[in-house]
C-alpha cells in the first residue's frame, strides 16, 4: 500500500511514496527530519498500513512523540510496533516484514558495518522491500557515516531526501532536497520550509539562497 505524504505544498511534488521501494531521509542537527519520519509513521498506518519502528530511543519518548503528533482519528491499535536496538548487523530479522519499516536511527544504528556489509544487508533489505510490497524508511544523520558508507546508502536508495538548515541574513533558513526520487527523477531546487516543532510549512516560491 502505498504511503501518503501529508504534507500541503510538499504533497504537491512527491504525493505518495509507493509501496516496496527503499527511501533515505538525511539531515544535519534539525529535528524537523524525525518529525517528519514519525509523520510518515502515522500516514502509514492511517491508511491501513502494520509500522515497525525501530530506534534508538525509549519506546515509550516514541510512543509519546507519535501520541503528541498524531490528529483525532489516527490508528490506535495494533498498528505500531517499536524495537528499541543499540545497533543493527543485519536486516535479516526485517526481511518478512509487511506494511512500513522505519529505522529512525540508520546511521548510528550501522556505525559498526563496514561498507561491504552495510551493501550487502541493503541489497536484501531492498529485495525484501520487492517482494514483501514493504516500504523502508530510514533516517540518518549528516556525516555520521564515512564516504564510502554514505555512496552506497545512496546509490542503494530508491528516493533520497535531504533536509538542510543554513544561516542567512534573517536567521535560519530550512530548505529540503530531492536529488533521486523512485521514478528516476530529482527536483532541481531548494524547497524552503518552516519548522515550529509540531509542524512542516513548505513555502514552495524561489529563493536564491
Amino acid at each position: 500500500m502505498n504511503i501518503p505524504v501529508e504534507v500541503p505544498g510538499l504533497d504537491t511534488i512527491i504525493p505518495e511514496i509507493e509501496a516496496g521501494r527503499l527511501l533515505v531521509i538525511e539531515s544535519g542537527a534539525d529535528s524537523a527530519k524525525s518529525f517528519f519520519v514519525r509523520r510518515l509513521s502515522l500516514s502509514a498506518g492511517r491508511v491501513g498500513c502494520p509500522v515497525t519502528f525501530v530506534t534508538s530511543r525509549d519506546e515509550s519518548e516514541v510512543r509519546s512523540l507519535l501520541g503528541m503528533e498524531g490528529e483525532p482519528g489516527e490508528p490506535t491499535k495494533d498498528w505500531l510496533q517499536i524495537m528499541e536496538r543499540d545497533g543493527i548487523d543485519s536486516f535479516a530479522e526485517f526481511e518478512s516484514n509487511e506494511g512500513v519499516l522505519t529505522v529512525d536511527s540508520f546511521s548510528y544504528l550501522t556505525l559498526n558495518l563496514p561498507p561491504a556489509e552495510l551493501a550487502s544487508s541493503l541489497r536484501r533489505l531492498r529485495t525484501a522491500c520487492r517482494s514483501q510490497k514493504m516500504t523502508a524508511i530510514l533516517a540518518t544523520d549528516r556525516g555520521m557515516l564515512d564516504a564510502r558508507s554514505e555512496a552506497v546508502v545512496t546509490h542503494l536508495s530508491d528516493g533520497y531526501l535531504q533536509f538542510h538548515a543554513r544561516e542567512g541574513p534573517e536567521g535560519v533558513l530550512r530548505f529540503l532536497r530531492i536529488p533521486k526520487w523512485m521514478d528516476g527523477k530529482f527536483v532541481d531546487r531548494n524547497i524552503y520550509y518552516e519548522f515550529d516543532g509540531k509542524r512542516i510549512a513548505i513555502d514552495l516560491r524561489r529563493r536564491v539562497l
